[in-house]
């Protein structure tokens, strides 16, 4: 398991990767360039190094590579969380959900499942 934080573009192969795999250079590519502009060779170098820092795995298919995560979703997602409520908001939960409930129009639905969420967290609680 690596201890590594994922960059941003780290980050947006191993959301491919969670969705399916494992895939080879070409197919993460493919789906980069949906989005954005980015050299095939640029992401096969960042899959290399994503290899040597130990947040993907390969085994040899023919003559490519497949890729697959080391590490899981949600872990990263709680690592980079801390990460960013520490450096961000002082550490502050309730500091962060007013920012992002301020700024965004929240729908009554989302509204509905937060509350759901605490109260269930309170139930847990007690």
């Amino acid at each position: 398991m690596s201890n590594q934080t994922p960059t941003a573009s780290e980050l947006e192969i191993l959301s491919i990767l969670w969705e399916k795999q494992p895939q080879t250079v070409k197919e993460i590519h493919e789906r980069l360039t949906e989005t954005k502009e980015v050299g095939y060779t640029t992401t096969l170098k960042i899959m290399q190094n994503m290899h040597a820092k130990g947040l993907l795995s390969r085994e040899l298919n023919g003559k490519s590579h497949l890729y697959k995560t080391v590490i899981k979703k949600e872990e990263t997602r709680s690592r980079l969380l801390d990460r960013f409520l520490e450096s961000a908001f002082s550490g502050s939960a309730s500091s962060l959900v007013m920012q992002l409930l301020g700024n965004k129009k929240t729908s009554k639905q989302e509204l509905d499942e937060i509350k759901r969420i605490i109260d269930q967290m309170e139930n847990e609680s007690n």
